[in-house]
């Protein structure tokens, strides 16, 4: 299998690479928490270049590309621990191109790709944790539409997104509907999080909803499924920032007259982190390009992909503070929010343990070296 990258591939990475070095400093992103967690104008420029409307098909003003495609700006955008849910956006891209009827996606797919209009998954609440099957939401008929009631928590940009994807409850099952911020009955209270990005309680009562699909399951696993290969990618572009930011640290910092990096058994320490960085790498690779196989095989890969990107973003965050000491969670050394950035990662989309539980459960009979 070839894993090398195409010539547009590799010059989109340079692309959005020079932007994260040049113009998202860590200055930048300080400001950006200070304010709540979300820069508009950040995000305006990301779809300058094209990044808003990457999965977006090329009918609706998009570029027209692919998984692939996402993965290489998510890992660069990781690097830079940018704030601004790009992965939202792609979810968004991917779900309503894949299901939602051709008036939906005419009307909001284009400015998806423009980067006028935000749209994210409100799929969480709470006591739910992680099930995808389960909803108090609920959603009514009312003539030739629907109105949805309930409250959506930890929503990306919440209360700066301009609709939301929302799974319900109806008689016939789980269905996926669009809302838009600006409907009567809709209500939100944003807040920052742990890495310093923002989230929002979304209240729906009686909200206008638009309907996104009927087989409601079906389109909210793709959708978490983009989402857990979004979170693999971001997080190798975090581990791999952050392993250099402990490699430079060791080479900087000096103990006994001599730079702390040539003693063995950090050198070990570092090499270990190597390992797994590299593991979660091919993981996020084998996510990737399990996006489009049929939904069985895609759940059962985006679990075990989840699984040793967790193990490995704790040990590589975990390492990096212990490496680099107590100045690695001092909120003005930008190793800190690197960690933090790990820390939330493994959770979102379901943690480590939770997809031990799914790769369990998807195990066949003749799993095992026996078989």
């Amino acid at each position: 299998m070839d894993f090398d990258f195409s010539d547009d591939q590799a010059q989109l990475r340079d692309a959005v690479g020079r932007w994260v070095d040049k113009g998202y400093g860590f200055e930048r992103r300080r400001a950006a928490v200070a304010a709540g967690g979300f820069d508009r104008s950040a995000y305006a420029e990301l779809a300058e270049l094209g990044l808003t409307g990457l999965c977006v098909g090329e009918d609706h003003g998009g570029l027209g590309m692919g998984p692939v495609e996402g993965m290489v700006v998510l890992e660069e955008l990781g690097r830079g621990i940018v704030l601004e849910p790009l992965g939202q956006t792609l979810i968004a891209s991917g779900v309503l191109g894949a299901y939602a009827p051709a008036a939906l996606q005419a009307d909001w797919l284009p400015r998806i790709a423009s980067g006028e209009a935000l749209v994210v998954l409100a799929h969480q609440e709470r006591g739910l944790r992680y099930q995808l099957g389960a909803a108090h939401t609920r959603a009514t008929a009312q003539g030739d539409g629907w109105t949805v009631t309930g409250t959506k928590s930890l929503v990306p940009a919440g209360d700066r997104a301009d609709a939301f994807l929302v799974p319900a409850q109806t008689p016939q099952g789980l269905v996926l509907f669009l809302v838009a911020r600006d409907q009567a009955g809709v209500s939100t209270q944003g807040y920052v999080t742990q890495d310093g990005s923002r989230a929002a309680e979304v209240r729906l009562d009686g909200a206008t909803a638009q309907l996104v699909s009927a087989e409601g399951q079906t389109a909210l696993e793709h959708a978490v499924d983009i989402g857990i290969a979004n979170v693999c990618a971001e997080a190798v572009g975090v581990m791999d920032r952050t392993l250099a930011l402990t490699v430079d640290y060791l080479n900087t910092r000096k103990q006994f007259g001599v730079a702390i990096g040539s003693f063995q058994a950090l050198r070990h320490r570092a090499a270990d982190m190597k390992m797994q960085l590299e593991l979660a790498r091919s993981m996020s690779y084998y996510a990737t390009l399990k996006l489009n196989t049929p939904a069985a095989e895609r759940r059962q890969a985006l679990a075990r992909a989840k699984v040793q990107l967790g193990q490995s973003m704790r040990f590589v965050g975990q390492q990096a503070v212990q490496l680099h000491g107590g100045i690695a969670v001092t909120d003005e050394y930008i190793a800190s929010h690197y960690f933090k950035k790990l820390t939330q990662l493994e959770m979102t989309f379901g943690d480590t343990l939770h997809h031990l539980g799914e790769v369990s459960a998807r195990m066949q009979e003749t799993a095992g070296v026996f078989a």
